[in-house]
């Protein structure tokens, strides 16, 4: 067998390094291009779902799903949607839960609305600061006599915020955990949601409602145009070094 001489071994090694190099590059391109059409689909989804919500807050209340209604409550489907329940409110089953909102610091007043067929709704009636944090300090809205309320459907939020935890023993509260607030206040038959109260139905009195928080992120296109504008970077870098190679093995 005729010894393959250091020049053409050297020839091979530069071509199999240069076919590995365009599979990994075009590999790349196929996967960035992949992120950015992905983006653009997220994007569609994202601007659909900013138009339903939108409507959903706006549309006129109608009744809050009913208790052989509340197994197909979901976040997709019911989320933001501007409900209305009648009952009394139990105000001696309030529960605070630590906020953060434009009108500074404060809690969220999540109180008990009882239902003529017997199931509870919980009501986060809406913020008050820090100072008045006492029932007694409000007793303006402390309200005893039949209500109605016009508010958001919210979904549950189940055991605290990422920074901290709920602790019902200390009776300490940083989300709106319907199922664990329930169970620590001993409200039975309650609906797997809550509901954020409309600014009408404490006007002039704590606690302030209306404060519902409503921001989807879109980054999106920015993301797409990201994924793309790497995916040509690449795309150029593998032609210059092809046409690099192309010269060099013409010379």
């Amino acid at each position: 067998m005729a010894d393959v001489s250091p020049d053409k071994a050297q020839r091979q090694h530069t071509a199999a390094g240069l076919v590995i190099f365009c599979g990994l590059m075009v590999s790349l391109i196929v996967a960035l291009t992949s992120l950015g059409v992905w983006q653009v689909e997220r994007l569609s989804w994202k601007k659909d779902l900013i138009a339903r919500v939108d409507q959903r807050v706006h549309a006129e209340p109608v009744p809050a799903p009913t208790r052989a209604e509340w197994n197909d409550v979901s976040r997709a489907k019911d989320e933001y949607r501007h409900v209305m329940a009648q009952g009394t409110l139990q105000n001696d089953r309030e529960t605070l839960i630590y906020a953060s909102t434009a009108l500074g610091a404060g809690y969220w007043v999540i109180t008990p609305l009882s239902l003529a067929d017997g199931t509870s709704l919980l009501i986060n009636r809406g913020f008050v600061p820090t100072d008045r944090r006492d029932p007694k300090t409000r007793s303006e809205g402390q309200v005893s006599t039949p209500v109605k309320i016009t508010g958001l459907l919210r979904i549950s939020e189940p055991r605290g915020t990422l920074l901290k935890s709920n602790d019902p023993n200390s009776d300490r509260w940083y989300s709106r955990d319907v199922a664990a607030i329930a169970e620590h206040r001993n409200i039975a038959l309650v609906a797997p949601y809550f509901i954020d109260a409309d600014a009408t139905v404490n006007p002039g009195a704590l606690p302030v409602g209306g404060l519902t928080q409503i921001a989807f992120p879109n980054n999106h296109l920015v993301y797409a145009i990201t994924w793309f504008v790497l995916a040509a970077m690449v795309a150029a870098l593998l032609i210059f070094v092809a046409r690099s190679e192309i010269r060099s093995r013409r010379s």
